[in-house]
């Protein structure tokens, strides 16, 4: 049957069918959009859907446009990395519930730090008061990531570091306790997240100014390239975008531009594309719009895989390829009624895995309110389980594909981001556009409206402005008390009386030396994180060299 005798059946059913259903009960909406304003059809057919493109737009697994996942057999060869996002108090505590998760079936660890490491102080400065160990750990020198790793065979794991501003601090720390286990560099696995542009847009933890923090990037690129093969450089990071407001549309966009600044960088630095961009991954959220999320995923693989053969010629069809991480989405989640958050990252979870991603962390019930408890993040991972091993979604590649809706949409999706990267490219770039406060604005707006259409109730809530209960506080939450910190600072206090200060002193000489010239900084930050030099005393002296960002004014 071809387009025109079904729109003619199409025409004839919405004529009798729908018409006479709709003079006896109407629709819920007058409209219905998702959350990127795309128009959501009430029926979609094979018009809505380009099928005589199947091996340009789809192609098949593992190969380009890898629009059906980068991997040609996906899960039914392994499933995803089920790596919990967690970290809190003393690098002890974070150490012990890295070892529970191990024991009930995570495959990778992935930390979460303080907000004073974020932002390159020491726990013992005055800056730090009353956040030491609040949102993650706490990690002040190698003494702390000797404990953070103990136990942790660091050639057998893959680890994933959630830090920006500091990554390159963090990494040497990384690489000296890996060489204390008697591990080499080469032989580590894992990521970190070392994206600074989306700090700028989203999220806030920066701390030098753009062409700096690109510099300390492409540093760690070039360094990695050449002693880390097997680890992930960067993960470029659209998840922050999205928790601070934008649609799932902006958030391929300014991921990707985000993407396009690096490897720009990169190149300009003398960089050949496919000596680095194998390296290179993603990191994205997921919402409760399953099949828009699904979509989503898809669109960025296929757009990605376009960008570097096209834009940058790459040759290596491993530097084409989006490898991506997912976290369910914590801005979706209420602190009223937390017990439905079970369900509404049972739906992202889902999301995520029909969009082929290739690690997962699943938020737990109680993180609208506090970090998580052992006992919520275990039913997080356990949904990762049931998805995996019950539900048989992975049983097949890409189910979704074919789907008049999904196919509609992954074209939509990648046709708004394409828009967005036009005009990032026409402002100057991912860094110019940041500077200018475009990628800023653009999300607020989009947070705005998202908040209005709750506020008008366009948007349900469950518990939050419809379906309510009166309910009692909840307890048994997790809470982070004082005496963390002041042991965190007496146990900071005694690494610095005990270490070689003149060994330290020398080793800050270097640093500032390597930063005032094009010497590339990662050894020399080896060399002095080894000698217990502190992640703040070390940043001080980037800051004395770099100069510190301040964030533009958006109007």
């Amino acid at each position: 049957m071809n387009n025109k005798d079904i729109s003619e059946k199409k025409a004839a059913w919405e004529e009798n069918s729908v018409a006479k259903t709709l003079s006896k009960y109407k629709e819920r909406k007058e409209e219905f959009l998702n959350g990127s304003d795309i128009p959501v059809n009430r029926l979609y057919t094979p018009m809505d859907a380009d099928s005589n493109d199947y091996i340009s737009k789809l192609g098949f697994p593992g190969e380009y446009p890898f629009t059906r996942g980068v991997q040609p057999t996906m899960y039914r060869g392994r499933f995803w990395t089920m790596r919990q996002y967690s970290g809190f108090a003393t690098a002890k505590e974070s150490n012990e519930r890295y070892k529970f998760l191990l024991t009930q079936g995570q495959t990778g660890i992935s930390i979460a730090f303080d907000l004073p490491t974020q932002i390159g102080y020491d726990s013992d400065d005055p800056i730090a008061e009353g956040e030491v160990g609040k949102v993650g750990v706490a990690i002040d020198s190698l003494h702390d990531m000797e404990i953070l790793f103990n136990g942790l065979p660091l050639d057998k794991i893959s680890t994933s570091m959630t830090i920006n501003a500091p990554a390159a601090v963090l990494l040497a720390m990384y690489i000296a306790v890996a060489e204390k286990q008697g591990v080499s560099m080469d032989k580590l696995n894992g990521t970190i997240q070392n994206d600074i542009l989306k700090e700028y847009a989203a999220r806030g933890t920066y701390i030098f100014p753009p062409a700096h923090s690109m510099r300390l990037i492409t540093d760690i690129f070039d360094f990695a390239s050449k002693n880390m093969p097997n680890f992930n450089t960067i993960s470029i990071s659209g998840y922050h975008i999205r928790e601070a407001g934008s649609t799932a549309a902006q958030e391929v966009a300014f991921t990707l531009a985000n993407g396009i600044a690096y490897v720009d960088a990169a190149i300009k630095t003398g960089l050949d594309v496919d000596d680095f961009a194998g390296r290179l991954s993603f990191f994205f959220n997921s919402h409760n719009d399953l099949f828009e999320e699904a979509a989503k995923f898809r669109a960025a693989r296929r757009l990605w895989a376009k960008i570097m053969k096209e834009r940058f010629h790459a040759k290596n069809p491993r530097s084409m390829m989006l490898r991506f991480h997912t976290q369910t989405g914590g801005s979706t989640l209420t602190a009223q009624q937390p017990d439905n958050n079970i369900a509404r990252v049972t739906i992202q979870t889902l999301a995520a895995v029909l969009g082929g991603t290739q690690s997962l962390h699943t938020n737990s019930k109680d993180e609208a309110l506090a970090l998580p408890t052992t006992e919520s993040v275990q039913i997080a991972l356990r949904t990762q389980q049931i998805v995996a091993n019950e539900s048989g979604v992975c049983d097949t590649i890409d189910p979704l594909a074919g789907s008049y809706y999904v196919e509609s949409l992954t074209d939509k999706i990648e046709e708004l981001a394409v828009d967005y990267i036009n005009k990032i490219d026409e402002l100057g770039g991912a860094v110019k556009a940041i500077e200018m406060g475009y990628v800023q604005k653009e999300i607020a707006d989009s947070a705005y409206k998202y908040q209005k259409e709750i506020e008008s109730g366009r948007r349900i809530v469950v518990g939050v402005n419809k379906f309510h209960v009166d309910e009692p506080p909840v307890e048994g939450l997790l809470t982070i008390d004082l005496e963390t910190e002041r042991q965190q600072i007496a146990n900071l206090k005694e690494v610095m009386q005990r270490r070689d200060m003149a060994a330290v002193s020398n080793s800050l000489a270097a640093i500032k030396a390597a930063a005032e010239s094009d010497e590339n900084l990662m050894p020399a930050l080896i060399e002095a994180v080894k000698n217990y030099a502190t992640l703040g005393e070390i940043c001080n002296v980037l800051r004395d060299v770099f100069g510190e960002y301040k964030s533009v004014e958006i109007l």
